[in-house]
């Protein structure tokens, strides 16, 4: 887990910093980002290095579905976790975007998280 960087895309101020505690307490590098327009700016910037992203469906700036598209055209085989109070399914994804996002249903627990991003990255 160490060295490994993680993009969090949230608007909800609360929610980021106990997304930034717990993530760097399980040893990960965090880059949070309350719009989609900075946390896009941050994925188009070709020296920056994300493993994932994990980003909320429900931004004010910018549709979840657009959100996710536009990540997976600017970085192809980054993972991206999405993380919605909403029902989501990624089989309603379009083809192309399903193999590079999985969901976690908030609310959950620090320790699911941790669990479900093990599961996405694997061990290093």
């Amino acid at each position: 887990m160490p060295g490994r960087r993680i993009l969090i895309i949230e608007d909800e101020p609360q929610l980021v910093v106990l997304l930034d505690k717990h993530l760097k307490r399980l040893g990960y590098e965090v880059d949070a980002h309350s719009t989609a327009a900075a946390a896009l700016g941050a994925l188009d910037n070709p020296e920056s290095r994300y493993d994932l992203v994990v980003a909320d469906m429900g931004l004010p700036d910018m549709p979840g579905e657009a959100l996710l598209a536009r990540i997976c055209a600017l970085r192809p085989v980054l993972p991206v976790l999405v993380c919605s109070g909403s029902q989501f399914f990624v089989s309603s994804l379009p083809p192309d975007l399903q193999p590079q996002v999985r969901f976690l249903q908030k609310p959950f627990l620090p320790r699911e998280l941790g669990q479900k991003i093990e599961e996405i990255l694997g061990p290093e």
